[in-house]
């Protein structure tokens, strides 16, 4: 409103609104970027075998560095590790955007992949078009999106749009078979459907009115072979294709748009006539299939949007209706008009409603069902089973006999259990196998059976033994037996099994039968041979464990023993402590160091690196022994941090650690220190200890090269520095900052000699990590 002075009531209000838009995007984007954020936090923490807050840390400090905000840092991580379309076609995207200084001031990265992000959280179709369009494509001067939902018969359904007349959008909610408009050509074409013109092509579609003379692009939206709609982008003037690399990214865009379409349905009231959509004409499939009675059952709204009732949209051919109607009479009636029972007494309805409503299947075994039996009794029961798929509901019901239920039980119990019976009559000679015997043998069923007798004949020559003594006690002794041996069926398969028998007597005590059963047990065998096979792998896997933590842990103390003799220095008290963890399985990577080169001055550093074992072991011996051979250069702490960085990222298998490093000089009682992602020191003067303030410094080996800051520090006689690894303070319940807090009330407490005070700080310490402990300390006499 260009014209109403700013100062007006009008003016004002419209200032505010202005004010409120802007500041509701910038907390969209604030959203969105987070979520951005918070991932390429997660890809540090498994890239760095880092904490959270370290990846924070790491992350700020990696963007400053970079010269880049923390979100377009994050983007870059993100496209590092995926390595997909969104990496390869940014570049594409940045080249074709619409406003150069937009351009250059937001990253194109930053676009799609915050683009991608809100396609994936969108709820809906619509959600999802307000975001395509708003990330994605007014970069590249598209004014308008819709999202387009291809029906079985050919229609096609708006699902979401955005940029368009909301009056516009209802005019082109439904779109029939037969109408040819720019989205059917890119559904019918199967794809990408470019038009340089809308108007030269003639097609109607949405929009044109507004962007008569505009470019459009149709987009098939395919997932796993299927098409299921169409993406189309409208610009306002003419424009030329674009470029291959942003088709494809488009491309990617439509996809995602096809998995949302793939598992929503059309919002009701979308379709002039009826009309079945791809989860509906499977269920009927599945419904066919069946051998009991279903009906499939699709929602049925008022003008309100409320649901009334269910329509019968198919009954299978097990159906009999109470009524002798015929299942084409059925098939499209509304569930209460052709039951009203089903309201009734037993809650039929009620519970169909309530499967729709929670998406939660219903089964009850012998409920009442008075609506649709025929030929049964009112007072009948059944095994009900209801189940929503999709948008329908699928209504399957089983009325059967005790007997009846009782055998098809048996006999899924034996198939499951592949158990086959059989009986035999010694005095006939008859032999009766059931279906599933002659399955396990290999052998047809009009075959015939085998007797239990030449039962030695079909199995392997080493099994005679225990087959031999397993008739005995059947046939001689009369008594029920069984053996485990292998059968050799006819077609060269070997099948070990187990059988049981019992001998038939009559009333005088004689033998006159057999009856028995055989189960193939083939995969209890392999089974316990796997395990067996596992067992001696994990014995054999153990004892490699402990020979290689008893080798971490002889290296570890060898080159830093938990007692080190003291560091003689004119004017200066050093003391060290080491404290292995609590458990040799943890055995890790820290490490410290104290000694005087040949300049005079004390190197004094500790150090901590990432992981446990031989490995990280060896990694500690490599850093330490490195620092030592590079302090003899005479170079400063900030220096021997970057070439001890270079020494982490290249040579030891890019291990990451952390470390501080100080160079003390005796004659001017000065301090030089730096830090690699490590706690600052702490310094105790008279009453009072407080952390130095922590000077920037990434971790070791992270990246290939790195800067370190230096600072100075000048000591006082009685001052004592203490220079330790997080294992000293280090709690799971607990931050940093709560247990360096307690760490210096301990220092504080300082007892009379440097070497009580390092002990009483091990005494003291509540970490509960099972993680080494290293602490320098050194005090101005």
């Amino acid at each position: 409103m260009p014209d109403v002075p700013a100062t007006s009531p009008v003016g004002r209000l419209a200032a505010t609104v202005e004010r409120l838009r802007q500041e509701v995007r910038a907390a969209q984007a604030e959203a969105e970027g987070r979520a951005l954020i918070e991932l390429a936090k997660g890809i540090l923490v498994e890239r760095l075998a880092c904490g959270p807050a370290q990846a924070a840390r790491q992350l700020a400090e990696l963007a400053e560095q970079a010269q880049l905000t923390p979100l377009e840092f994050a983007v870059d991580v993100i496209n590092q590790a995926a390595r997909d379309r969104v990496t390869e076609v940014t570049e594409a995207f940045l080249s074709v955007a619409s406003d150069p200084a937009e351009s250059a001031a937001e990253s194109a990265a930053v676009r799609l992949r915050a683009a991608e992000s809100g396609v994936l959280a969108a709820h809906d179709t619509q959600a999802m078009a307000d975001s395509l369009l708003d990330h994605a494509l007014r970069p590249l001067g598209a004014v308008a999106v819709a999202i387009w939902a291809a029906g079985s018969d050919g229609s096609l359904t708006l699902a979401g749009s955005a940029g368009f007349p909301p009056g516009e959008a209802a005019r082109w909610r439904y779109v029939p078979p037969d109408v040819v408009t720019v989205a059917r050509r890119g559904l019918t074409e199967l794809q990408d459907q470019w038009l340089s013109s809308l108007a030269d092509s003639g097609l109607p579609t949405i929009g044109r009115r507004e962007y008569a003379d505009g470019a459009r692009v149709a987009v098939p939206a395919g997932a796993g072979g299927r098409i299921h709609g169409v993406l189309e982008i409208a610009w306002p003037k003419p424009e030329d294709p674009l470029p291959r690399p942003v088709v494809r990214q488009v491309e990617a865009l439509a996809e995602l748009c096809a998995h949302s379409l793939e598992t929503s349905a059309p919002p009701s009231g979308t379709d002039p006539e009826p009309r079945l959509l791809p989860d509906v004409v499977e269920l009927m499939d599945l419904a066919d299939g069946l051998h009991d009675p279903a009906l499939v059952l699709v929602p049925h709204l008022d003008d309100t949007g409320q649901l009334v009732d269910f329509r019968i949209q198919h009954a299978n051919d097990r159906f009999l209706d109470p009524a002798g109607r015929p299942r084409a009479v059925v098939n499209g009636a509304l569930l209460l008009e052709a039951y009203p029972m089903a309201a009734g007494d037993s809650e039929l309805f009620q519970r169909v409603e309530r499967v729709y409503a929670t998406g939660e299947p219903f089964r009850a075994r012998r409920m009442r069902l008075t609506a649709l039996v025929d030929q049964v009794p009112l007072s009948a029961v059944a095994d009900i089973s209801i189940s929503r798929h999709g948008s329908s509901v699928l209504l399957i019901w089983r009325i059967e006999d005790e007997t009846a239920r009782l055998a098809s039980l048996l006999q899924h119990a034996q198939r499951l259990g592949r158990i086959g019976g059989f009986e035999e009559n010694l005095l006939t000679g008859e032999i009766t196998w059931n279906g599933q015997l002659f399955s396990l043998y290999g052998r047809p069923p009009t075959s015939p059976p085998v007797a239990l007798q030449d039962l030695p004949a079909h199995a392997h020559p080493d099994d005679s033994v225990t087959l031999g003594r397993f008739l005995r006690t059947l046939l001689h002794h009369r008594r029920p037996a069984s053996a485990a041996f292998r059968l050799l069926r006819p077609d060269g398969v070997t099948r070990h099994t187990r059988v049981v028998a019992e001998p038939v007597l009559d009333t005088e005590g004689q033998l006159f039968g057999l009856r028995g059963a055989y189960q193939d047990i083939s995969a209890q065998h392999w089974t316990e041979v796997a395990l067996a096979a596992t067992r001696d792998q994990l014995a054999h896997t153990e004892q490699q464990a402990v020979e290689r933590n008893r080798l971490a842990l002889q290296l570890q103390h060898a080159i830093m023993p938990p007692a080190q003799a003291p560091l003689r220095v004119p004017g200066l008290q050093v003391a060290v402590r080491y404290r292995p963890a609590e458990t040799e399985h943890l055995v890790g990577g820290d490490w410290y160091d104290a000694v005087v080169l040949p300049s005079g001055l004390v190197l004094l550093c500790v150090g901590d690196v990432a992981g446990h074992g031989i490995e990280a072991a060896t990694s500690m011996v490599v850093l330490r022994n490195a620092l030592r051979g590079l302090a003899v250069t005479g170079a400063g702490p900030a220096q021997l941090l970057s070439w001890l960085n270079i020494v982490a990222h290249h040579l030891t298998g890019a291990v990451t650690a952390t470390a501080v490093c100080g160079l003390y000089d005796g004659e001017r009682r000065t301090l030089r220190w730096a830090r690699a992602g490590h706690l600052p020191p702490v310094l105790v003067r008279e009453a009072d200890a407080t952390a130095l303030p922590a000077v920037s410094g990434l971790l070791l080996g992270a990246v290939p090269e790195a800067r370190y800051e230096e600072t100075e520090l000048q000591l006082a006689a009685g001052d004592t520095l203490l220079m330790y690894t997080d294992g000293l303070i280090e709690r799971r319940d607990r931050s940093v900052e709560e247990s360096l807090t307690h760490l210096l009330d301990t220092a504080r407490a300082a007892p009379s000699t440097l070497d009580q005070q390092l002990d009483r700080l091990l005494t003291y310490s509540r970490s509960d990590t099972d993680d080494d402990t290293c602490i320098v300390g050194i005090r101005v006499a």
